[in-house]
């Protein structure tokens, strides 16, 4: 697997552990080793069932889904320890069995891959979403009216409030009084 991958982890998918890599454009996993059947076969007739068969498993191989053919991503609780990432894409589903804790990060990058937050390298960033700013209510602490109009004529002052926020809150202020 490619060494510029944003994230790698080990997972248990389809009954099989994997190294998967996921990468600005598509998920890789890897799944290889010998299975725990071949394994006992191989020593219940002393290695004659490894030599006829031979040692790969049949599912080993690798594999991969473009992050532009996914349309969901879900996690789901899969017992004390782990949580599977549901990978939903165009004509296949993709279980990633990771542990609690690892869940949320693999969740929020395939996502922020999916909506176009994370540029591929060589892009620029796509713009910042301008954040909604929200008129601050006086802070608590200010006990009296008039610490409060002097608060809300600093916000107003800083540009935090607009000249009709401030008047409405001024107007909400006198109100109590």
């Amino acid at each position: 697997m490619s060494s510029r991958a944003l994230m790698t982890f080990k997972s248990h998918i389809e009954g099989k552990n994997a190294d998967v890599a996921i990468h600005h454009d598509r998920i890789e996993w890897a799944r290889g080793g010998v299975s725990a059947k071949k394994l006992t076969a191989g020593f219940l007739t002393g290695g004659a069932s490894l030599l006829a068969t031979g040692i790969r498993s049949s599912n080993a191989g690798t594999e991969m889904i473009p992050v532009k053919s996914i349309s969901s991503v879900v996690t789901k609780r899969d017992g004390l320890m782990y949580t599977k990432v549901v990978v939903v894409a165009s004509g296949n589903t993709i279980d990633f069995r990771v542990p609690h804790d690892s869940a949320p990060g693999v969740k929020a990058l395939l996502t922020d891959l999916v909506l176009g937050r994370i540029p591929a390298p060589g892009q620029a960033a796509p713009p910042a979403a301008p954040q909604p700013v929200q008129a601050a209510a006086p802070s608590s602490q200010a006990s009296t009216p008039v610490e409060q109009l002097r608060q809300l004529a600093e916000l107003r002052d800083a540009g935090i409030l607009s000249e009709e926020e401030f008047t409405a809150k001024k107007a909400e202020i006198l109100a109590r009084m």
